[in-house]
């Protein structure tokens, strides 16, 4: 068992802390906590509630439709949440207006000892939240949930996987796909062929250079093809650029002139 003061602290507040029992008592993140790596802890808003009714949301001023949480409760929850752990905290606020979250984000988090995520819902959340009690604000991507629930469960998982320990392989977080910015090759499992459709032979070659080669070579074609926006960004070695250039003619022979442009 890990030593718990080390390890990584989630602190989801929520107004719906039902939504993230069964998450988090299934596989990665269940096993991460059992061994100490990272804990997570549910909060739930209405604690922190004024009335018998505990109303964690109002109307909003100047008119419009639905309900906006309320201030008071989330900076008391806050408090709260420092007064039970004191220390260092990020406190992220999940909001469409919010830096887009990424591989790179996420490496930033895992370096954090304990990472606060506040989930809006709603029409959103008191404009003095994000003015000030949060560190910053971190959207999922441009599309409308309900709520930041499974935003902040895709945070977690996306964070946890990066805390060393928590994967079986300390290599399959390197290994993923976007690691490095670029997708991953395509993998294969048994049975070598089914129903005519094989597994390329160089896996079973033995040859773990020509295996890497080949691996690297796939996830370039798959990037460049699928993935135009990571594809300008990346940063070709010498041996990528050779890669390339096999890539591009294999195409040439195959007639594909419908692939994006090459990187230059």
């Amino acid at each position: 068992m890990n030593d718990s003061s080390s390890a990584l602290e989630f602190v989801i507040l929520t107004l719906f802390p039902r939504y993230f029992v069964s998450p988090f008592s299934e596989s990665i993140l269940s096993k991460a906590q059992a061994k100490g790596l990272v804990k997570v802890k549910i909060v739930d808003i209405r604690d922190f509630a004024e009335g018998r009714h505990r109303v964690a949301d109002d109307y909003p001023f100047g008119g419009g439709e639905g309900m906006v949480l309320k201030v008071e409760p989330i900076a008391r929850a806050l408090e709260q949440v420092g007064r039970d752990s004191p220390g260092p905290m990020r406190v992220a606020l999940l909001s469409p207006q919010g830096q887009l979250f990424s591989q790179e984000l996420a490496q930033e988090l895992a370096r954090q000892k304990k990472l606060v995520l506040i989930c809006g819902h709603y029409e959103g959340v008191d404009e003095r939240v994000a003015e000030h009690f949060i560190d910053q604000e971190i959207s999922i991507g441009d599309y409308v949930l309900s709520g930041g629930e499974a935003a902040a469960l895709v945070i977690v998982e996306t964070v946890a996987r990066l805390v060393p320990g928590v994967l079986g392989n300390p290599l399959s977080p390197g290994n993923d796909s976007l690691a490095g910015g670029v997708l991953k090759h395509p993998v294969y499992t048994r049975p070598a062929d089914y129903s005519g459709r094989q597994v390329p032979p160089v896996l079973f070659s033995g040859d773990h250079h020509k295996i890497d080669r080949w691996q690297r070579k796939e996830s370039l074609r798959r990037t460049r093809s699928r993935r135009p926006d990571l594809w300008a960004k990346l940063e070709l070695s010498e041996s990528d650029q050779e890669i390339l250039a096999e890539i591009e003619t294999e195409e040439r022979e195959r007639g594909g002139q419908d692939e994006p442009d090459s990187k230059n």
